[in-house]
């Protein structure tokens, strides 16, 4: 979109709900309107307030804006990054998208794959810093804008205009009030982003963090449409006999009035989606996503966007067991070096040697350790009290691992042209949520005090499981509108039963696809070392089924991006 004379340009993606309040403001200074639309208000407020336009802005976008005129380049990302936006500069040329194929179809994007971003995912199953799998291409951080001068082809340092910052009040206020407040701002968050030119429908898990936001929608959309993807248990065994969630799902259905949908996933649904959702995700991030893919699918049959309930346990506390393992430390080197053992999700840093013996020479002076630690860099809240390690250990969740469950979250629904809208990230309400108390968050934070400080031994164990504990406050908000059974349900993530289906159903692609030593993982892995891990899942050893996803995608990835593999045989 082009300002009326032409010297300001705008290329974005995404929706900046409070764009009417800006767009009052902007009508005020004697900006003329041609459209309704998000993006002019986008476009002026840019030509307005420059920079300081992206602090206003209420939503979540990838965005360039050009100022011909002085010859200047904007590229921003939204706060908590819900909308991708990659960058890449060879030579004298600049190249950025929203899909890393748009950079990779350009005849200066460079090639080969990176491998210090493969070390940091075969570590944390995700990346903690701005890398790829992709060679020179990396992904713009959240809450981060890059200013370009185009005249000269300088491209300036990353500028952080937003950061996370959870912290203790310095005046708490009694809990009723946060009660109330949080009641206002989660209703107001929904309402805002039920604006649509669109039909909005809601994702409909089990869980209260869904259920709630459908409660609140269904009270604006009559017989608002929902949908739940469940799975096949009858190869299942142990916990993920639970996996399947359309019952409860169901039950807010019938509750809220919705017109429901329901997909059941089996085995053989992941063998035949896996390069389809290679070619729209690109690098892999946290997790077995492919569920994600199925649910966008059937989303797509009905509405244009969809309400998702991701965030609600970063901000407030929705996974008690991790917290739990760091709350007393020593100091900072203590607290890192113990959630640093615990999310080294696929290969320990001790077995990084041998897993990736081809190309170590290459990557061992990658510090995994350094890279996590990094991630704190910027909390600067002090470290005195339990409560304090508790905020980092949110902060770092919302930085890495929200990160990545939203990037594939936007690209796997944008894949069946679904916009994900996500309630939870509205500004004001992550602004309640960062300086509301811990213990308003972890019911059993005082004793998991009393026990690491009198008895760090098997006492604690029970702590460190799911729990029906954690997100205490907006527990009794959101029993106001789903049913209390639901409101202190314990933990469940959407996950299918693939430990189970591994060594079942899924037992012959695994080892037509990883145990094979034609395999082009192998050009990167160590042939035996994989082998050994892998049969340890198969055998019924120890439960792998990260480490083997994220094989499978690595394998399916190379097979289709071949030009990012080594260009000869290690």
């Amino acid at each position: 979109m082009f300002s009326p004379d032409q010297r300001f340009v705008l290329v974005y993606n995404g929706e900046v709900y409070n764009f009417r309040e800006l767009k009052a403001a902007l009508v005020a200074k004697g900006w003329e309107f041609r459209s309704q639309s998000d993006t002019e208000v986008v476009l002026y407020s840019l030509a307005q307030w420059g920079d300081d336009a992206i602090r206003r802005f209420n939503g979540f976008f990838a965005l360039a804006f050009l100022d011909r005129h002085d010859g200047r380049l904007l590229l921003a990302r939204d706060r908590y990054g819900i909308k991708p936006l990659y960058i890449s500069q060879h030579a004298n040329t600049l190249m950025f998208g929203s899909e890393i194929k748009a950079i990779r179809a350009h005849s200066s994007a460079p090639g080969g794959i990176d491998l210090a971003g493969l070390t940091e995912y075969m570590t944390f199953q995700n990346f903690f810093t701005d890398r790829t799998l992709f060679n020179g291409v990396r992904l713009v951080p959240a809450g981060t804008y890059i200013s370009v001068d185009v005249r000269n082809g300088r491209v300036n340092a990353d500028t952080r205009y937003w950061d996370y910052s959870f912290h203790e009040p310095s005046s708490p206020k009694p809990e009723a009030e946060y009660i109330e407040e949080l009641d206002h701002l989660f209703c107001q968050a929904v309402k805002r982003q039920l604006i649509s030119d669109v039909d909005v429908g809601s994702y409909l898990s089990g869980g209260m963090d869904s259920g709630s936001i459908t409660a609140v929608a269904a009270r604006h959309i009559p017989y608002m449409r929902t949908f739940t993807c469940g799975f096949d248990l009858t190869s299942a065994s142990g916990i993920e006999m639970n996996f399947d969630e359309r019952p409860a799902a169901e039950q807010m259905s019938y509750a809220f009035k919705t017109e429901h949908y329901e997909m059941v996933l089996k085995a053989g649904d992941m063998e035949r989606v896996l390069p389809r959702l290679v070619h729209h995700l690109e690098e892999p991030r946290v997790g077995q996503c492919y569920p994600n893919f199925y649910a966008a699918q059937l989303a797509s049959r009905f509405v244009g966007v969809v309400l998702s309930g991701g965030g609600g346990d970063e901000l407030f506390g929705g996974y008690p067991w991790r917290y739990y393992r760091t709350v007393v430390n020593s100091d900072f080197d203590d607290y890192v070096s113990k959630y640093y053992a615990f999310w080294q999700r696929l290969i320990p840093s001790g077995s990084l040697p041998s897993v990736l013996a081809p190309i170590w020479s290459e990557v061992s002076h990658i510090d995994t350790h350094a890279i996590f630690r990094d991630v704190f860099k910027h909390h600067a809240s002090s470290l005195r009290t339990p409560e304090d390690y508790v905020h980092h250990s949110l902060y770092f969740e919302a930085k890495t691992f929200l990160h990545g469950l939203l990037v594939v979250e936007d690209k796997l629904s944008m894949a069946h042209g679904v916009e994900t809208r996500v309630p939870f990230l509205d500004n004001d309400l992550v602004d309640f949520a960062m300086a509301l108390p811990a213990h308003l968050k972890l019911g059993r934070l005082s004793e998991v005090i009393r026990m690491n400080e009198n008895d760090p031994g098997q006492k604690a164990a029970r702590y460190f499981q799911k729990t029906n504990d954690g997100k205490l406050l907006l527990r009794k908000v959101m029993a106001r509108y789903i049913p209390p059974e639901v409101a202190e349900r314990e933990k469940q993530g959407f996950s299918a039963p693939d430990a189970s289906w591994f060594k079942g159903e899924s037992i012959d692609y695994i080892r037509r696809k990883i145990l094979n030593r034609s395999a082009r993982i192998y050009d990167l892995m160590d042939f035996k070392s994989i082998q050994s891990l892998v049969l340890d899942h198969l055998e019924g050893r120890e439960n792998r089924r990260l480490l083997i996803w994220s094989l499978l995608y690595i394998e399916n990835w190379l097979e289709q991006f071949s030009n990012a593999a080594p260009t000869e045989p290690r």
